[in-house]
């Protein structure tokens, strides 16, 4: 009887280690399953960028650099227009691109990676691991300076609201985007983008208006 009992016993603690290896394996089934949809979720949440903006104040007689002086960037074909906001006409064909936002009579060309104008201090500025409007799924992160100096050509991002569009032109092609997010961050050389990774899609950055601390980061998706 005892002999018994204790066979008993042993069986229950059998059926007991089993029961906890067959849950602890599919367990580890459903985890490896489960691991790469959890890496495309946090793919299309954010994709985090280390962006280095200037802190300190730029002062407008620091600028030497102006259009005229620029001629080693490559050439997008039929892109040349006149800017509203000056008195000349600025020979785009000298940019790699160009950005236009209309709400706020933004017009502005921009250097590919490898040119040394394309400098936060000189122009609005290409970050690297940008990709350009033609790569599917792509982003292309720019970034300036707010505030009133010369060089602050984000000045007015501010205004800007979901729903609005910016445009890039590349190649001789136009490429309307409309905002889908604003937010900002902390001004600590790293900036979270938060986009679809499945939309090709256009980034904004600046520092925030009244704000030392923080920078304002506008997300815009390929609206065709």
């Amino acid at each position: 009887m005892r002999m018994q009992n204790q066979l008993k016993a042993n069986n229950k603690i059998k059926k007991s280690q089993l029961l906890f290896i067959g849950s602890f394996l599919i367990f580890i089934g459903l985890f490896s399953l489960s691991w790469d949809y959890l890496i495309r979720l946090k793919d299309e949440i954010y994709s985090d960028m280390k962006i280095s903006m200037m802190d300190k104040e730029v002062k407008p007689s620091k600028i030497s650099i102006t259009n005229d002086t620029i001629t080693d960037a490559p050439v997008a074909e039929n892109v040349n227009a006149s800017d509203n906001s000056n008195n000349y006409v600025i020979d785009y064909s000298k940019y790699l691109g160009v950005l236009e936002i209309p709400k706020i009579g933004l017009k502005r060309g921009f250097y590919d990676i490898g040119s040394r104008y394309n400098n936060i201090q000189y122009n609005v500025t290409m970050v690297e691991g940008s990709s350009l409007p033609t790569v599917q799924n792509g982003n292309l992160i720019l970034m300036a300076h707010s505030g009133d100096a010369y060089i602050s050509y984000f000045a007015y991002l501010y205004r800007l609201e979901i729903g609005d569009y910016a445009y890039i032109t590349y190649a001789g092609q136009r490429f309307p985007y409309q905002i889908v997010n604003i937010y900002e961050v902390e001004k600590n050389g790293v900036v979270a983008i938060r986009r679809n990774a499945e939309r090709t899609s256009l980034t904004l950055i600046t520092c925030t208006k009244n704000n030392a601390y923080t920078q304002t980061v506008y997300v815009a998706e390929l609206a065709i």
